[in-house]
C-alpha cells in the first residue's frame, strides 16, 4: 500500500478529491494494483530473494568484523612463535662464545701448571697472582696437626681415560691430607696438601712409613681459598672433618698461614698420601648445548613456516 501511495502521489490525490469519474477510475485501477502487488508479496520467490537479502545486509557487517580480528590474531601469534627458534638461537651462539672461553681458560691452567717452578713468594698479591702456578720450598712437616678434606677421590689421568665411556667405574673414596709445613727459607709456617689417602687409611697410625721426617724440599701448585658451593656442608672444625678449603679457617686451626699448595707426584712416598691431585681440567659440556640449542632452533623454524610461510603463500 505504501508503494501504491508513492506512486500515486499527492498530485493524483488532489485529482481524485476534483473529478468523480476519474476518482472512481483510479480507485478502480488502484483496486487492480493492490491485487497484483499483494500476489507478488505472496509468492515464494520473491520472499526467498527478500529473506536472501536482509540476511546478508544484517551479516555483512559482523563477518568482516570477524575475519579482520581472525587476521589480528593470526599476526600476533605469528610474530610471537617466531621468538621461540630467534631466542634459541641466541642461546646456542652464548654457548658457543662460552665454550671458547672455557677452553682458553683451560689452556691456560695447564700451561701454568706445566711453568717452571718459582720460589715461593709471601705477599698475598703476588699469591694470588700465581695461582696454579708450580713452586718450591724448603722445610719440614708438622704431622701432628693434619687436616683431612672429604670425601674426595683418587685422581687419577690414565685411569679416568680406561674408563671413559664406562657406566660406572670403581673409584675409591677418601681424603685429602693437608700438613702444617715450615719452611726454613722463610720463616713461616704453610699448609701442604700432601695428596689422597683411602677412608681405612685416615687415621696416622695406620700409615707411619709415610710420615716423612726431616727437612724436604718439595714442589707444589699454588691453591687459593674456596668459597662453598651449593649443597657442599659446612666444615666441622671439631670433628676435623673438611669439606672444602677455608684457608682463614685451616691457618687458624693450626696456627700456619693462609697459604695452601698441592704437592706434585714427586713428593709420594710408600704408605703416604698420594700427591699430584691438583685437577686443572673444567667442566666442559657446552657443546651439548650448543646441539640442544641449535637442534631446537632448527625444529621450531621449520614448524613456523611450515605453519604460516606456506599459508601465505
Amino acid at each position: 500500500m505504501a508503494v501504491l501511495r508513492l506512486l500515486l502521489g499527492s498530485a493524483g490525490i488532489r485529482k481524485l478529491l476534483v473529478a468523480p469519474s476519474t476518482r472512481n477510475q483510479a480507485l478502480n485501477n488502484y483496486s487492480r494494483i493492490s491485487k497484483v502487488t499483494s500476489i507478488c508479496l505472496r509468492t515464494e520467490p520473491f520472499q526467498l530473494r527478500l529473506q536472501k537479502d536482509l540476511s546478508f545486509r544484517s551479516l555483512r557487517p559482523f563477518g568482516s568484523a570477524a575475519k579482520v580480528a581472525e587476521s589480528s590474531e593470526d599476526n600476533a601469534l605469528k610474530w610471537l612463535l617466531l621468538l621461540i627458534p630467534v631466542a634459541t638461537f641466541g642461546l646456542g651462539t652464548w654457548q658457543v662464545q662460552r665454550r671458547n672461553w672455557k677452553l682458553k681458560l683451560i689452556e691456560e691452567m695447564e700451561s701454568r701448571v706445566n711453568a717452571k717452578p718459582v720460589p715461593l713468594p709471601i705477599d698475598p698479591a703476588e699469591l694470588r697472582k700465581l695461582e696454579y702456578c708450580p713452586v718450591k720450598v724448603r722445610g719440614h712437616f708438622d704431622h701432628s696437626k693434619e687436616l683431612f678434606i672429604q670425601p674426595r677421590t683418587l685422581l687419577d689421568p690414565e685411569k679416568e681415560a680406561r674408563q671413559a665411556g664406562q657406566i660406572s667405574s670403581s673409584t675409591e673414596s677418601g681424603a685429602h691430607v693437608i700438613t702444617p709445613f715450615y719452611c726454613t727459607d722463610l720463616g713461616i709456617t704453610i699448609l701442604v696438601n700432601r695428596g689422597f689417602i683411602p677412608r681405612k687409611k685416615i687415621n696416622p697410625e695406620t700409615r707411619l712409613k709415610g710420615q716423612v721426617e726431616g727437612e724436604v724440599e718439595l714442589v707444589g701448585i699454588v691453591r687459593l681459598t674456596e668459597i662453598r658451593k651449593p649443597f657442599v656442608p659446612q666444615n666441622d672444625v671439631t670433628r676435623n672433618r673438611w669439606h672444602y678449603r677455608d684457608l682463614e679457617a685451616m691457618a687458624r686451626v693450626t696456627g700456619a698461614e693462609p697459604i695452601l699448595i698441592d704437592a706434585g707426584t714427586g713428593t709420594t712416598v710408600p704408605g703416604g698420601p698420594i700427591g699430584g691431585q691438583t685437577r686443572v681440567t673444567l667442566r666442559n659440556e657446552h657443546m651439548q648445548y650448543i646441539v640442544t640449542w641449535y637442534g631446537l632452533c632448527a625444529a621450531t623454524t621449520y614448524m613456523w613456516c611450515k605453519k604460516f610461510v606456506k599459508k601465505l603463500a
